[in-house]
């Protein structure tokens, strides 16, 4: 990693994007429970999450005397609204299929609302900075290569492959916010990405067994899913195991995150929703342009 060069890319808000959530079947990943329903997992947090991160960055908005910076977080606050939207028509369908997601949103609207009243401005962009860096790690090693999401159905790789778009452009704003006017101390930054990814994934498994218990699984059923689903994501050849270097980038004095080169294919979904006015053929264009 050069720490001199930067990779940025402004936001740009889309809206009204249909990606056909109401045709997509149960088990939309490979008719695989487990790989679905954690990826499920993840997509329920996203319209609190993304509501709890604008919140954050509005709460110091008004210290920002950068003209650039004041547009960006106004792009970053419109994206991350409609990526609200768009995974509340997600957990809409998870609910027709019987999953307690009311249930998951009430905790996490708790839970959001008390650190926004409970902790200081400093905690909190300091965890929206983590959570975007994550997210967009997160995004660009699953399109990396085009067999990770091979089996994943198309309309759902579509929305993820939007979503992933948009975090690798905004993904330093939130960061900028907490280094021009957060005063965060370097402690809370480093502490911060550990303290979400620990957040962020062992409440993701709770609920991944929470939902296959909805779906008829029995304990050792889920166990067994568990044992052998886990690896494909944190294993040794995991996933999201091969971002550990970029990940750990993270801890470095002089660490930003537009030192990370925005993902090889970001132009080709650029220029297919601009040709086809499709999210859905976007999305394709931009997993089949993978490795």
């Amino acid at each position: 990693m050069d720490s001199h060069i930067k990779y940025q890319v402004n936001p740009i808000v889309r809206s009204n994007l249909d990606f056909k959530l109401n045709e997509i079947p149960r088990f939309w990943f490979d008719n695989d429970p487990f790989r679905t329903r954690m990826f499920d997992a993840l997509s329920l947090t996203f319209p609190v999450g993304e509501r709890y991160f604008i919140e954050s960055v509005r709460a110091l908005r008004d210290k920002i005397t950068d003209p650039e910076l004041q547009q960006r977080v106004t792009d970053f606050i419109k994206q991350e609204a409609q990526h609200g939207i768009a995974h509340d028509k997600m957990n809409e369908q998870m609910k027709h299929q019987g999953m307690p997601i009311d249930q998951f949103v009430r905790f996490l609207n708790s839970r959001f609302d008390m650190l926004q009243k409970k902790r200081s401005k400093q905690y909190n962009i300091a965890m929206t900075a983590a959570a975007e860096h994550l997210t967009a790690l997160m995004a660009e090693t699953f399109y990396r290569k085009k067999e990770t999401l091979a089996a994943m159905h198309p309309y759902v790789r579509a929305l993820f492959a939007w979503h992933a778009i948009e975090e690798m452009e905004h993904r330093d704003v939130a960061y900028d916010v907490m280094q021009q006017v957060g005063e965060v101390p370097e402690s809370l930054r480093k502490f911060s990405l550990l303290y979400i990814t620990l957040l962020m994934f062992g409440f993701s498994l709770y609920r991944t067994n929470v939902m296959l218990k909805h779906d008829g699984f029995t304990g050792f059923e889920r166990t067994k899913m568990m044992i052998q689903g886990i690896p494909w994501f944190f294993g040794k050849q995991g996933k999201l195991s091969v971002m550990h270097r970029q990940y750990m980038n993270w801890f470095n004095q002089d660490f930003h995150p537009s030192q990370q080169p925005i993902i090889r294919q970001y132009q080709t979904w650029l220029d297919a929703l601009a040709t086809t006015h499709d999210p859905i053929q976007a999305g394709e264009a931009f997993w089949q342009a993978a490795l």
